[in-house]
């Protein structure tokens, strides 16, 4: 439960961007393009900084990294509140993205300490559950208080929430020894669930089998390991194609809803936050309908599912976003945001299927380092494309308390209908391209941890 407050904290952040972006664009007159700047620089730091953070992780006492890190981000959120200036705002931003990059590899590190490996989907799939609440959080929480009070106080009331977990952490929470699953790793065991994929005839990969110690392998030299991998490049791509277009709904969601549908900031928010509980509720379930499938017989239920959900999101999408009518895009806009997060709970799975789990936590490292980084590009992208086919520029934006001009909405509704695109393809190459490698992948993975655990056990001769 802590752990997954510790992502809704850094969610309901980001979403609180999105939520008082119509004050933010009135007091401090800024474009689509430096409001998704605010997003992109924090995401973009992050993602950069979670290679050393990570390399710290395995290093330090993780709960008081962690706790250390999120009172930091406390200070750094009041700072952003008392900006007196674009640019100042933004350097706060630079500075809280560091100190957020802690959070992935902490939690990844804590929660394989923590439970069994039995429980890890499970576990995963409530932390993912947080990230969307926080985002919930930001959209309903920030953004009343950004509405009612001024945009300051939006991001300011994150603040305390943030001082409290940092002393609940530190207090509750004790470090778990390193390693509580080294037993697993020397004498591997197939689970369940790879072991119904495998007997359906998948083979290992020779050319992409685990022949070194990872204990001993050098960082460039996991990287390359990790993306030689077919399966594990095309879920990293995905994933990121998934998150890059709820990146720019979390940003440009309430400028988009009050602009395009007339509403209220309140009104805006209400939309946002239904449709957000459609996204949770999918979320719980897409994983528990994989695994079912799986243990069927249909054993790229996974993927498939996966590849079905990202082409949903985008039929449903490209019409809810196109129709002026509330009424009309309302059923589409909670089946699109649905369709848009389901999939990360049984690409997650599928991603630790292909790996060797000696090589899980620098692996989740390398993959976010990725993710993270097409994230960043996401709110940047979407507010070029939205001034540009709106025609706004910064002498041409209304005054006002967060009135959303007609070109604005404009603008956004272009955005938003272009980026239905790359979700559809996404799905599309999911159905062709992974299902067919993922088995065999699966295969090799198995054969890489018993090859590791031959390795690391010693020699007849020694022992003797």
């Amino acid at each position: 439960m802590l752990l997954a407050c510790v992502l809704a904290l850094e969610s309901a952040d980001l979403a609180a961007i999105g939520a008082v972006g119509p004050q933010l664009k009135a007091q401090l007159h800024v474009t689509n393009t430096q409001l998704g700047l605010l997003a992109a620089v924090s995401t973009f730091v992050g993602g950069v900084m979670t290679i050393p953070f990570g390399v710290l992780v395995d290093r330090v006492h993780r709960v008081r990294l962690l706790s250390l890190a999120i009172a930091t981000w406390a200070v750094a959120m009041l700072i952003g509140a008392a900006s007196q200036s674009y640019e100042w705002l933004l350097i706060s931003r630079i500075g809280l993205g560091a100190v957020s990059a802690v959070a992935p590899p902490a939690i990844a590190s804590l929660t394989g300490d923590f439970f069994d490996a039995e429980e890890r989907g499970k576990i995963y799939g409530f932390v993912l559950s947080g990230e969307l609440l926080g985002t919930g959080i930001g959209f309903v929480v920030c953004g009343g208080i950004g509405g009612a009070l001024g945009w300051r106080w939006g991001f300011a009331v994150l603040a305390p929430p943030a001082l409290i977990l940092a002393v609940v952490l530190s207090r509750v929470l004790a470090e778990p020894k390193r390693g509580a699953q080294s037993r697993r790793l020397q004498v591997p065991q197939v689970d369940d669930t790879r072991r119904q994929i495998v007997s359906q005839g998948a083979r290992a990969e020779r050319d992409h089998l685990l022949r070194r110690d990872p204990r001993r392998m050098r960082l460039p030299a996991v990287v390359r390991y990790v993306l030689s991998i077919p399966t594990y490049r095309w879920l990293i791509i995905a994933s990121s194609i998934g998150y890059f277009f709820f990146a720019g709904l979390r940003t440009f969601g309430v400028v988009f809803v009050r602009g395009h549908y007339g509403l209220s900031q309140g009104g805006a928010i209400a939309v946002l936050f239904v449709a957000g509980l459609g996204s949770l509720v999918a979320v719980l379930i897409s994983g528990r309908t994989a695994d079912r499938e799986i243990r069927r017989g249909r054993v790229t239920a996974r993927i498939v599912i996966a590849a079905v959900l990202y082409v949903a999101a985008a039929v449903f999408l490209l019409p809810a976003v196109l129709v002026s009518s509330l009424a009309v895009a309302m059923p589409l806009l909670i089946l699109g945001a649905a369709g848009l997060s389901a999939p990360n709970p049984p690409l997650d799975a599928a991603r630790l299927d292909i790996m060797p789990g000696q090589l899980w936590g620098r692996a989740e490292g390398v993959r976010t380092l990725l993710r993270e980084t097409a994230q960043a590009g996401a709110p940047l992208l979407f507010g070029v494309l939205a001034d540009a086919l709106g025609g706004i520029h910064a002498n041409a934006l209304a005054s006002g308390a967060g009135h959303i001009s007609a070109a604005e909405a404009r603008g956004l509704t272009y955005a938003f209908a272009i980026m239905t695109v790359p979700l559809a393809v996404n799905g599309i190459l999911l159905l062709f391209v992974p299902r067919r490698s993922y088995p065999d992948d699966v295969a090799t993975a198995i054969a890489s941890e018993r090859a590791v655990a031959e390795l690391s056990r010693p020699s007849r001769a020694a022992t003797a």
